[in-house]
């Protein structure tokens, strides 16, 4: 049986952009150097190269231009140019045309840190649609925009930590789970909540779900610590999936000796149970961890600021001081 045998000096496999620009650019350099012609040859499955990837793409023409800077003169197929670029961020809740890339907000962020000059403080940042109008809707034309602040962060009572909180059950209704679980400036509930509690003599209240579950408290995540030692957190199905309660539930499952919990678990947690734990803890981004000693007229354990509590909250500021995950700041 004989075959027909073609000898290449380079064979391509795969006539894509990348295939069809090394062949390209290899001829351009072999004329430029000069000798002997290279043989190249680039193989395509498709009935013509690049007939099965480019067909539709949005491309940027910079590259192709570095490499054919006539290529329009040429009749390149690039015949629609792009004349407006919007870039929405979709999840299941919202929509929200963003000004700019993540990255680009990543580095928003960073720069905007460095130029406050601040090494200790917090950090918040608002993705906004645009200005409005007396309608619901955004106005017309508007652009989207994002803020960035910084800040010294919030300062909460030092007995908080060392004496611990007193909370109590909110006579408000907790939001809906739409509401709850999107990160939105909608928070009259939780001031209704919060002047309600300092009203009635206590620190911060407490969101109970029309199942009698613990929901969550004004700006903050709750948590408890049953009799068995075991960490219990609400799950996220009707409350704000914080990022430090998120974290701090990553690390007690990493750390579980450190953190003095036999286990970790993200469950509904009746009133009943939640009111009879060893501690409660109220966890948040300017909080952090700090213990809850009475609960309406119901101490929590023995009225003391608990072992766990304090564990976790070392755990946290070690990981915000020494984690893998920590951006430089170019201060």
């Amino acid at each position: 049986m004989s075959r027909e045998t073609l000898e290449v000096d380079v064979l391509i496999v795969g006539g894509g952009p990348a295939g069809l620009s090394a062949a390209l650019r290899l001829s351009q350099l072999q004329k430029q150097q000069g000798g002997e012609p290279l043989s190249i040859a680039v193989l395509e499955k498709a009935r013509e190269a690049g007939a099965h990837i480019l067909s539709g793409a949005v491309l940027d023409p910079s590259t192709l231009r570095d490499l054919i800077p006539d290529f329009q003169a040429k009749g390149a197929p690039l015949l629609s140019p792009v004349q407006r670029d919007n870039v929405y961020m979709l999840s299941e809740r919202s929509k929200l045309r963003l000004p700019c890339s993540r990255a680009e907000m990543t580095d928003i962020i960073v720069q905007t840190a460095a130029a406050s000059g601040r090494r200790d403080g917090s950090i918040r940042y608002w993705l906004s649609s645009g200005p409005g109008s007396l309608e619901l809707t955004p106005a017309r034309g508007a652009e989207p925009g994002f803020f960035v602040m910084i800040f010294a962060g919030l300062s909460y009572p030092e007995r908080w930590y060392t004496e611990g909180l007193r909370v109590m059950t909110t006579t408000y209704p907790i939001k809906a789970p739409l509401y709850a679980i999107t990160k939105a400036t909608n928070y009259l509930p939780n001031v209704l909540m919060q002047m309600e509690a300092k009203e009635k003599g206590f620190d911060n209240g407490v969101f109970i779900d029309e199942d009698g579950n613990v929901g969550e408290s004004s700006n903050m995540n709750v948590a408890f610590v049953t009799r068995h030692g075991v960490l219990v957190h609400p799950k996220f199905d009707h409350i704000l999936s914080g990022c430090t309660s998120l974290r701090l539930l990553e690390l007690a499952r990493a750390h579980q000796d450190r953190a003095r919990v036999t286990g970790v678990e993200v469950r509904g947690i009746s009133v009943a149970e939640a009111r009879a734990s060893r501690e409660m803890l109220l966890l948040g981004s300017s909080i952090k961890v700090a213990p809850v000693v009475q609960w309406d007229d119901q101490v929590i354990g023995d009225g003391k600021p608990g072992p766990v509590s304090r564990t976790l909250l070392e755990l946290l500021e070690d990981d915000m001081r020494t984690s893998d995950r920590l951006i430089p700041i170019p201060y």
